[in-house]
């Protein structure tokens, strides 16, 4: 069984909308209505009004060009080519290439016309209002992706929440069992959820960020410092005192992995830490200086880690229907 998609059902109710406009107002070449509908229909609001009014744009510039050559010219096929040759180096110029295929349809109707009326140039101009219009007419709907958005986000706060528990367990334990399957889950799912934030930005007009997408940017950098933190943990020699007190900060941090901005508690906290630590006695061997050594450079890439999340405002907490909504999932 195949899949129809909100977009295929628009694109298909918009294309027959505007053939049957253009049939009700009596447009000649009504049926590239539904032409300039399917392709002025786009995944995001901000690019279909982009692609409509590119494409409205380039069919004026193109019956400019056409009126002016075949008047003065010929309606021959040359002619064709050589406004071709004139008008899309134009709309590259312009940044409104997108508009090439629609122009070149107008183009043609003009040239079968055999003669430019003005009657004809108005015909086409509403023939690409009817397109465009219908269009920007269904693209008004799009699908919400809060809870698309609020799955990712829980996954990847599950994912550092098993990657950091599998950093305590070699902490304490010199424990290896951990397979390590979230990094590469992890790294999708980043990725997944960057581009579905960056779709939904792009639905709404008068919003220019996304709290989700900086809350996704700001877990992509948090997942870069764990993945440098990785190694240097598989590297510590020795299990010393140290080992178990950081683990049990890092334990607490994998419980308490969530949107809001709470870093600022941990941040005070592995201040604290670095203090007691340097109260501590000297080590004694190599191994144990090794280990502490790797510990500091540990606290250190956590800091970084909490500093991250300390920047980011945090995501509104679920109330209302939305609670319910989810607790009901």
């Amino acid at each position: 069984m195949f899949k129809i998609g909100y977009r295929t059902i628009k694109t298909a109710l918009g294309a027959t909308l505007a053939i049957i406009i253009a049939q009700m107002l009596n447009l000649e070449y009504f049926s590239a209505a539904g032409i300039i509908a399917i392709l002025c229909i786009q995944v995001t609001k901000k690019k279909s009004v982009y692609a409509s009014w590119h494409r409205f744009l380039a069919c004026l510039i193109a019956m400019a060009y056409a009126s002016l050559l075949f008047q003065f010219i010929a309606f021959h096929p040359l002619i064709i080519g050589l406004i071709l040759l004139i008008f899309i180096p134009t709309t590259v110029a312009l940044k409104i290439n997108e508009g090439i295929v629609t122009s070149s349809v107008i183009i043609m109707h003009l040239y079968g016309s055999g003669n430019i009326t003005f009657s004809l140039l108005i015909n086409e101009t509403i023939l690409i209002a009817v397109g465009v219009g219908v269009a920007l007419v269904m693209n008004l709907y799009m699908p919400s992706v809060d809870d698309k958005l609020l799955a990712y986000q829980e996954s990847i706060e599950t994912n550092f929440s098993a990657i950091l528990m599998g950093i305590v367990r070699y902490l304490r334990d010199n424990d290896h069992t951990w397979d390590g399957k979230e990094i590469t889950e992890t790294a999708n799912l980043l990725n997944q959820a960057k581009s579905l934030a960056f779709r939904d930005v792009e639905n709404h007009f008068l919003r220019e960020e996304d709290l989700y997408y900086h809350y996704f940017k700001m877990r992509e950098k948090q997942f870069e410092i764990i993945e440098r933190i990785l190694p240097l943990v598989t590297n510590i020699p020795l299990v010393v005192k140290q080992s178990g007190i950081v683990a049990d900060f890092i334990e607490d941090l994998a419980e308490n992995v969530h949107p809001q901005n709470t870093a600022i508690l941990y941040l005070k906290k592995l201040e604290e830490m670095e203090i007691h630590f340097r109260g501590m006695a000297l080590p004694h061997t190599r191994e144990e200086f090794e280990s502490r050594a790797a510990l500091l450079q540990l606290m250190k890439e956590m800091e970084r880690y909490l500093l991250l999340k300390h920047s980011f405002k945090g995501l509104p907490k679920l109330t209302g229907n939305r609670m319910k909504k989810r607790h009901l999932a």
